[in-house]
């Protein structure tokens, strides 16, 4: 794809995040950009990938085309006016965290809910030994245990985002209605429910303080606090908890092939969720 040449001055910055910063048009409301910081084939990728689930019917803002300020590659993406993450809103609203982490678990439970055809998506697995094969910070005793354990892993053929966490989920109050919808969508993929929810896991009870602050808006209590909320809005009142985080904090663990790809560094606060269990 040849990307179109953009002129940055018409737009004004609306955030930023571990991977790029989205801008929005000065006079255009129903125009934003997304760019890359590095890591140019994310931006295609990305692009690709919304593209699908777009026309999958996963409600996720309409993607645009592929776009450079000269310098960075990016997408420019339909605005949705007045949206907020469910970051966003826990950390302006900590009164509600569990009122929001009981709607984000809906949402969460339909996307882990809708069949895709495995021929226009890779599978999670196939996704994971990819990212395994180039990642750096492994040894290769560490690697083939942890490939035997994706391998063996439950298969389901559902939607899975990627990377789920209250940041990546948006809504809008539009005409008594609530409208929500997934974004940041570069590593979506089908299968086992798991990989998703262990980022869900990872972003509620793992991070560092200064980290949940500065990137959710929130402390790593409230983050926490929506994770209790979370979990039995989408497993069930009724479910064995400590089964499930036993088995959550591993995907949790393999979270690190994505951080550390996006990162270019290890990071040991999230291998420990893997030491005991697979290696």
């Amino acid at each position: 794809m040849k990307p179109t040449l953009i002129n940055l001055d018409d737009y004004v910055v609306a955030g930023e995040g571990a991977n790029g910063v989205s801008y929005n048009h000065k006079s255009d409301p129903t125009i934003m950009l997304k760019i890359y910081f590095r890591n140019y084939e994310a931006a295609e990728l990305e692009l690709e990938h919304a593209q699908k689930v777009f026309n999958a019917g996963i409600p996720t803002p309409e993607p645009g085309d592929l776009i450079t300020d000269g310098e960075r590659l990016g997408i420019r993406f339909r605005r949705i006016e007045g949206k907020k993450s469910y970051a966003r809103a826990v950390g302006d609203d900590p009164a509600h965290t569990e009122d929001y982490a009981r709607e984000f678990a809906e949402m969460c439970k339909q996307l882990h809910q809708t069949e895709l055809d495995t021929k226009q998506f890779r599978s999670v697995k196939e996704q994971y030994l990819y990212l395994l094969e180039k990642n750096e910070f492994f040894t290769a005793t560490q690697k083939q245990k942890i490939s035997d354990f994706v391998k063996n892993a439950p298969e389901a053929s559902t939607a899975i985002h990627g990377d789920l966490q209250f940041g990546n989920g948006i809504f809008v109050d539009k005409d008594g209605k609530r409208e929500k919808y997934f974004i940041d969508l570069g590593d979506f993929t089908y299968g086992y429910k798991m990989f998703d929810l262990g980022m869900v896991y990872l972003t509620c009870k793992l991070n560092d303080e200064e980290f949940t602050k500065s990137a959710f808006h929130m402390d790593n209590a409230t983050a926490a606090r929506f994770w209790d909320a979370f979990a039995p809005a989408y497993f069930g009142p009724d479910a064995d908890f400590d089964s499930i985080e036993k088995e959550i904090r591993i995907y949790a663990g393999l979270k690190t092939l994505i951080v550390e790809r996006d990162t270019m560094r290890p990071m040991p606060g999230f291998r420990a969720m893997l030491e005991g269990t697979i290696y």
